[in-house]
């Protein structure tokens, strides 16, 4: 296993890590129920008042953080901290703003034409300042909400369905020059991508094409996709549960490598530095944040503060 540091323990099932350019990293806590800042020495602040589950988190073209909410779930701990079903005060997903600075909170979106958010999990921001997201969906005991994948714009005026019914998107990220969407289906572990022919418009594929998604990976045995995060040679390195690993897929399709780390749940990864080669991972079934230096830099985000 490559040499990894632990920056921080003690956080509620972390997610959506996000590097600021003084050292920190900001997290969603989602059984904690609020989005934390930790600072290069370890140490924890609270950044506004998030509740629910704040999952995946995303600077934005204001410098405000965005948070994917999924209104809080309920976890066992054995045998592989699954989700048991929503919060007893669960009232939906949304997607919120919280503002770096001053800490308010103001929530954005909770429902697209009608339909309210259920677990919106992962988003990401493309060049013009619009952002696209996932809804994992709901998982009850005998039933479950469908997840999809949406577009929406972070003044609150504008949210679009691009892709409903899937299965359980999670990971979002967008190729370096954002001609493609990728989307990682958690269950069947599979890795898909959709061609943008506009900001915020995705070409669908004819049937059988699940979703209207292309495949471009799926990994054999008993995996799990989580979230995700794009090198900047346009690999796509994707959080995998069980296997407890970071694996690597070339955009066409090929298993670049897999990157083991210390915890079953490894849930996502953002990089950081000067050169971008540091992978910050959160380890999410010890509730801990983990750094280490990988061997690509990773893709510049659009909106990094």
């Amino acid at each position: 296993m490559p040499d990894i540091r632990i920056i921080a323990e003690g956080l509620g099932f972390p997610e959506g890590p996000v590097w600021l350019k003084d050292g920190s990293v900001v997290l969603g806590e989602i059984s904690g129920a609020k989005v934390t800042r930790v600072l290069p020495d370890g140490s924890k602040r609270e950044v506004g008042h998030a509740g629910g589950g704040p999952n995946g988190v995303a600077l934005g073209p204001d410098g405000a953080l965005y948070v994917c909410n999924n209104g809080g779930a309920v976890y066992q701990a054995t045998p592989a901290f699954l989700s048991t079903g929503p919060a007893p005060d669960y009232d939906g997903g949304a997607i919120q703003r919280i503002d770096l600075r001053s800490g308010d909170t103001r929530t954005l979106y909770r429902e697209c034409n009608g339909h309210k958010l259920s677990a919106p999990n992962d988003i990401v921001f493309d060049k013009e300042g619009g952002f696209y997201f996932t809804d994992l969906g709901k998982r009850y005991a005998h039933h479950r909400d469908h997840g999809g994948l949406y577009y929406a714009l972070p003044d609150g005026s504008k949210i679009v369905e691009l892709a409903y019914p899937i299965l359980s998107p999670n990971g979002v990220g967008l190729s370096p020059d954002e001609k493609t969407l990728y989307v990682a289906d958690t269950e069947p572990s599979r890795l898909f991508a959709f061609d943008i022919i506009a900001p915020g418009v995705i070409r669908k594929e004819p049937f059988p094409s699940p979703y209207g998604g292309r495949l471009v990976c799926g990994l054999p045995g008993f995996q799990r996709f989580d979230s995700l995060a794009v090198e900047a040679s346009g690999n796509i390195c994707v959080a995998t549960l069980i296997a407890g690993c970071i694996t690597v897929i070339s955009p066409g399709g090929q298993v670049v490598r897999q990157v083991a780390v210390p915890d079953i749940y490894p849930t996502n990864l953002c990089f950081g530095g000067p050169d971008l080669k540091t992978a910050y991972i959160t380890l999410s079934a010890s509730g801990r944040l983990a750094a280490m230096e990988w061997p690509e830099p990773g893709l510049a985000l659009n909106f990094m503060a």
